[in-house]
């Protein structure tokens, strides 16, 4: 490089140093305050021109502005006129229009040639006695009759070509579906739907979904309630998801039964459905708490009469049994407070957990689920808190395991079963009158 083109750069940089210069088109990081060999030109007043540069550069909805610049980099050179001086500026041809970016590998597309450049030509005239000589009628087009054997054979090979394409998006389809690991890969295995949800087959699945697919587009997620939160403002939930989910809905119901009924981590989660890990955590949340919401406020208690139309042959000597009881507890983080970890802690698990009190009725449904409560509060005190006490009536009964000591606060017969025992049937005597 000569002296005189190093102090022509030197100079440009000083010039530029208190400018804060930086280029509009997108992709590009072009700063006067970092370069100062490139030059930066605002946008063109004619409209037509400044259309022309907006198409080109793809920001379509920019909002032009004085301080609104393109950098020298996307113009081709000989769009470019070089100062006269050393205090001169660079400056752009007329009509100069930026062609140059990253998408294109800063490579200009080369026009495409007209009809009469791509159109062959004989190399030498041709004299207008020899075109005479060789013109025949029956060379037009229009003047030839098409045959029908043709025309069949084209339409024909049209519709196989079609049918070919639609039969290609199929198993472009059905391979795509096998790859993925979404509920429809596992539609047509009962199995697979039993395994890793616990529903009894997919139309099974499938029945409980349509209950809950209308409400499912009120969903709150769970990065909402927690920026709503911050901001002391109310939840407003729309007919249809604002944004685009990763997952379809009914994946990502998918999803969160994987993680009940196998126990799958988030992280082997993440892998199979091809999202972040962080995107599984929300998930989880999110229909935790929709689930809860939704299906929390659904009556499953079962009248005496339903109860008795299931009954179990191994029941019959128990007809009056409206449900089986049990306290069920889960294992939990250990709260950081004393007194919390006190009031969390298990004697029986020897950790800190939540306990609740689940109901059954003899042919096995789930009629009855308590709140949770500490690890430390007892069965006693969790069935007369849990409110499940209002439900029993005098002409029912109730079945515990033999630990499970309520007879004094229930109102209800309650027959407490020695399932350690080798009995094979249950003695009057094991049944108490409350």
């Amino acid at each position: 490089m000569s002296r005189r083109k190093i102090f022509k750069t030197e100079h440009l940089q000083r010039q530029v140093k208190n400018y804060s210069e930086h280029c509009g088109v997108p992709l590009c990081t072009a700063s006067a305050k970092f370069n100062g060999v490139l030059s930066f030109h605002g946008f063109p007043t004619e409209l037509e021109l400044r259309r022309q540069w907006l198409v080109k550069i793809r920001r379509d909805n920019f909002t032009i502005s004085s301080h609104s610049k393109v950098c020298s980099r996307h113009f081709a050179t000989d769009q470019l006129i070089e100062p006269k001086t050393l205090d001169g500026r660079r400056r752009l041809v007329k009509g100069a229009v930026p062609t140059l970016f990253e998408w294109n590998h800063f490579t200009a597309q080369t026009p495409r040639a007209s009809v009469w450049e791509r159109r062959e030509r004989p190399t030498e005239p041709v004299s207008r006695e020899e075109q005479e000589e060789h013109i025949d009628v029956r060379d037009h087009d229009y003047c030839s009759t098409p045959e029908p054997a043709s025309l069949d054979m084209s339409s024909q090979a049209t519709e196989d070509n079609s049918k070919t394409l639609e039969d290609l998006q199929k198993q472009l389809q059905e391979l795509r579906v096998q790859r993925e690991f979404c509920l429809q890969r596992f539609a047509g295995s009962d199995d697979n739907i039993r395994f890793y949800t616990r529903f009894p087959s997919y139309n099974h699945l499938m029945a409980f979904w349509f209950l809950i697919e209308p409400s499912i587009y009120k969903m709150v997620r769970v990065t909402r309630a927690i920026s709503a939160a911050k901001r002391n403002e109310e939840v407003v939930t729309h007919a249809r998801p604002s944004t685009r989910q990763l997952l379809q809905p009914i994946d990502e119901f998918f999803l969160f039964l994987c993680f009940l009924s196998v126990g799958l981590k988030e992280r082997d989660l993440a892998n199979r459905f091809n999202v972040h890990q962080s995107t599984v955590s929300r998930i989880i949340a999110t229909w935790t708490s929709f689930l809860t919401t939704l299906l929390g406020s659904q009556c499953i208690w079962l009248t005496p009469a339903e109860v008795q139309a299931h009954l179990p042959e191994a029941f019959k000597d128990f007809p009056d049994t409206q449900v089986i009881l049990d306290c069920t507890e889960l294992r939990c983080q250990t709260p950081s407070l004393l007194l919390l970890q006190s009031e969390m802690y298990s004697t029986y698990k020897s950790h800190c957990t939540m306990k609740a009190l689940v109901g059954i009725v003899p042919h096995g449904a789930v009629t009855f689920v308590s709140s949770l409560y500490g690890g430390s509060v007892s069965d006693k005190e969790i069935f007369k808190q849990s409110g499940i006490a209002a439900l029993l009536t005098e002409n029912m009964a109730v079945m515990v395991d033999k630990g499970f000591l309520i007879s004094d606060c229930c109102k209800c017969k309650v027959y407490c079963p020695p399932f350690l025992s080798k009995q094979k049937q249950m003695p009057a005597y094991w049944s108490r009158n409350g």
